[in-house]
Order: C-alpha cells, then sequence, then structure tokens
C-alpha cells in the first residue's frame, strides 16, 4: 500500500513541475504575442498614415547646425542620400534614371505585354539564378512604387 501512496506522491510532484515549466513557457509565449500585436497595430497605422510607404508620413526632422561647408566633389545619383529612382511627377521624363533603370524602362516598353523579372534579367544579360533576378525584382519594384511602372497582380510589370 505505501508503495503505491508513494508513486502517486512522485507521479503529483512531476506533473507539478511540469505544470510549472508549462506556465512559464506559455507566459513567455503570451508576451511574444503581445508585442507581435503592439506591432501589427504600428504598422498598420504607419502603412495608412503613409498609403504603404508610398508617401511621406509627414514627421518633420528638426533641421541639423549648419557645418562649414566642405570641398565640392561631383556626385551622382545614390550619392549622399540622392535617391536612385525619384518619385514620379506629371511631365518627367526617363532622362533623370541612371542608366540601369533607363535600361529597365526600355526593356519593359518594348515587351509586348507585362513583364517578370526574370525576363527583364534576361534582357539584361543576367543569369537566372535568384540571386541575379531578385535585384532586379527589387528595381521593378522601386520603379513601381515611385510611380514609373504599374505591378499587376501576378507581379509582372508593365509601363503607366
Amino acid at each position: 500500500m505505501t508503495d503505491v501512496l508513494t508513486w502517486t506522491v512522485q507521479q503529483r510532484l512531476e506533473l507539478e513541475e511540469r505544470a510549472e515549466l508549462l506556465r512559464k513557457e506559455l507566459a513567455g509565449i503570451e508576451s511574444q504575442l503581445t508585442r507581435l500585436e503592439a506591432a501589427e497595430v504600428v504598422f498598420g497605422q504607419w502603412a495608412e498614415a503613409t498609403d504603404g510607404g508610398r508617401r511621406s508620413p509627414g514627421i518633420v526632422e528638426p533641421e541639423p547646425e549648419p557645418e562649414p561647408e566642405p570641398e565640392r566633389v561631383a556626385a551622382g545619383p545614390g550619392a549622399g542620400g540622392m535617391r536612385l529612382v525619384p518619385d514620379r511627377a506629371e511631365g518627367m521624363g526617363v532622362e533623370v534614371l541612371t542608366s540601369e533603370y533607363r535600361r529597365i524602362m526600355e526593356i519593359v516598353a518594348d515587351a509586348d505585354g507585362p513583364v517578370m523579372a526574370k525576363d527583364v534579367a534576361i534582357a539584361l544579360g543576367r543569369e537566372t539564378t535568384p540571386g541575379k533576378v531578385e535585384p532586379v525584382r527589387g528595381q521593378l519594384r522601386k520603379l513601381s512604387d515611385r510611380g514609373w511602372l504599374a505591378r499587376t497582380g501576378a507581379g509582372r510589370y508593365l509601363l503607366r
């Protein structure tokens, strides 16, 4: 009879230990869930305020103190915070884009219909490996986000 009582007490103690570990794990998971829910709310507010990142959130940074002017060096697009792909405005031509982005625009314009990133990569003379196609996909998306191209639901691109 004492063996049964001893076994019962041991089982209860083991289950209490396991229950405590599970409570701690559950508390950690609930904490992560709370953080993710807060992040979703913040991201949703940001996306709503900026139309998914397509326009400025309207936050004004304070002007920094002026520094003495350094020696002038010629700089092209992409240098010193200059955008490689500016937001397209009415009457703006492709001449404001870098040569690689102009070439992408030509490839899309010459296509019979919407093009995939893989097609553009091939036309640029690149391999069709993911490491070579993904940067092209990023460039197409940037052109689309800034109003130069339209993106279809199937992830293809065409002129606006």
